[in-house]
């Protein structure tokens, strides 16, 4: 008896197993003819009654099909007729199940691949190979049913008092309003004008987490790779970026050799053309680091996601709203997948460019966009805030925290180290809005009309 032969068996006298496996397998899955058209008259079977089929049922389908050959016929009656009430142990046939559907999963995406990279396949270009390969690998049997909120109360007591792992940031009020930085299976936005420090928020983050011992992937499709290292050399070496080129080769060295000894991590950073590279390639990528060099990520960085490409759409056939809302969708099922956050900006429009006050209704392209985001937040910058050397911070969205706390607040910049700081409470007194101090209001008041700009729905606009 086969592999094949043994599913059919047990999808028409056990029904937990049917049930549990019947949405994993596919048709094109079996080799023989016979089993796949026995095994599409039980799926069809099972949907339509809700039920298993009997060998007789199933011979009375049969038999109503005018659609099979002679040949064919003898095959699926063949199948049928042999059909056995046997006793299968249950952990063994729905693991063997699981790992045949896998095996024949790859097999299959590899056929199509091989036709797609040969040009015999119209319809795909190569682009599509990773996506069908990693479809392939992810094929999983979830036992998780669910939480059964009385027999599982425990396991949520535990999962209330548990400390979360979360990567800390290294400037005070981003840990404030994070609760102590940056959780897994998350997506963190920065919304900023061109111009304003998205990238150079998102390097000096990378910065920080290396130094931490993180593993840094850094996806850039913005600008080039030496380019954002260049970036991340001024920060973590501490020299002015207009410096580097002029630095003493002995004098880089010696400096990457002391930094390399201050971290266990590493910091990959990997560019694609702008808008050419979607999630697919993405897994693509995490796949080869850990197959080639044995890294995983802790944290992802994607600069940035306007110019992501969706895996499920194309950029023509959708509008803007869909189209980056999918693209963020996307993301934070990859942060899921990965088990790491994954932080990444968005443009402002046109209407929140230049202003002292940026908000929701500011998302370049998707004002869907917030609704994916766990963080998302505006960086601000005026012509009195840059001779302060300070950037505003603006929450827009808090799943961490009361998003009402620290609502406002400033960050030092140092543009040309590529760096931010936190700044002494003295020196942004006049400009942090903490939500909290409800006893100054006038203060609070002066401080929404130096930075909040009126905004109608008449008025906005879209990039």
């Amino acid at each position: 008896m086969t592999i094949e032969t043994t599913i059919i068996n047990n999808l028409i006298h056990d029904e937990i197993y049917c049930r549990k496996v019947i949405p994993f397998i596919k048709e094109e899955y079996f080799t023989s003819n016979g089993c796949k058209v026995v095994y599409n008259e039980i799926a069809d079977y099972v949907i339509k009654y809700d039920s298993l089929p009997n060998q007789t049922a199933l011979s009375i389908q049969i038999d109503k099909r005018d659609d099979l050959s002679e040949q064919s016929f003898k095959e699926v009656q063949s199948v049928i007729n042999n059909i056995q009430n046997e006793k299968t142990d249950f952990g063994w046939i729905v693991d063997t199940t699981e790992k045949w559907c896998q095996e024949r999963a790859i097999y299959l995406s590899l056929m199509e691949s091989i036709k797609i990279a040969d040009g015999q396949d119209s319809k795909k270009d190569k682009g599509a190979i990773p996506h069908i390969l990693s479809e392939a690998l992810s094929i999983s049997f979830d036992s998780h049913v669910g939480h059964d909120y009385i027999d599982d109360a425990l396991s949520r007591y535990d999962y209330y008092h548990r400390t979360e792992e979360k990567i800390p940031f290294d400037l005070e009020f981003f840990n404030k309003i994070t609760k102590g930085g940056l959780p897994s299976k998350t997506l963190n936005i920065a919304l900023a004008g061109t111009g304003v420090g998205k990238s150079l928020f998102m390097c000096h983050v990378a910065a920080s987490c290396l130094l931490q011992g993180k593993n840094v992937l850094y996806i850039t499709m913005e600008m080039a790779e030496e380019r954002i290292a260049e970036r991340i050399d001024a920060n973590l070496l501490n020299v002015n970026i207009k410096d580097l080129a002029s630095l003493p080769k002995v004098m880089f060295e010696n400096k990457v050799t002391n930094l390399s000894k201050k971290t266990q991590g590493k910091l990959i950073i990997k560019e694609y053309p702008t808008a050419s590279a979607h999630v697919g390639h993405f897994k693509s990528l995490i796949s080869d680091l850990a197959l080639k060099r044995s890294i995983r990520p802790d944290i992802i960085f994607v600069d940035y996601l306007n110019i992501c490409a969706s895996q499920r759409y194309k950029g023509s056939i959708v509008n803007s709203y869909t189209y980056v809302k999918a693209i963020a969708e996307e993301l934070r099922g990859l942060a899921v997948e990965c088990n790491v956050p994954i932080v990444s900006a968005t443009q402002t429009t046109r209407s929140g460019y230049g202003s002292s006050d940026v908000d929701l209704t500011d998302t370049s392209e998707s004002f869907g966009l917030p609704a994916t985001a766990d963080l998302m937040f505006a960086l601000i910058s005026t012509e009195e805030m840059e001779g302060m050397n300070q950037i505003m911070v603006k929450q827009l969205k808090n799943r961490y925290n009361d998003p009402t706390m620290n609502k406002r607040f400033c960050v030092g910049i140092d543009r040309a180290k590529m760096k931010l700081y936190d700044v002494e409470q003295s020196a942004q007194k006049d400009l942090v809005d903490s939500g909290q101090d409800h006893g100054q209001e006038e203060e609070r008041i002066d401080l929404v009309k130096r930075f909040t700009t009126n905004k109608t729905f008449a008025s906005l606009k879209y990039d």
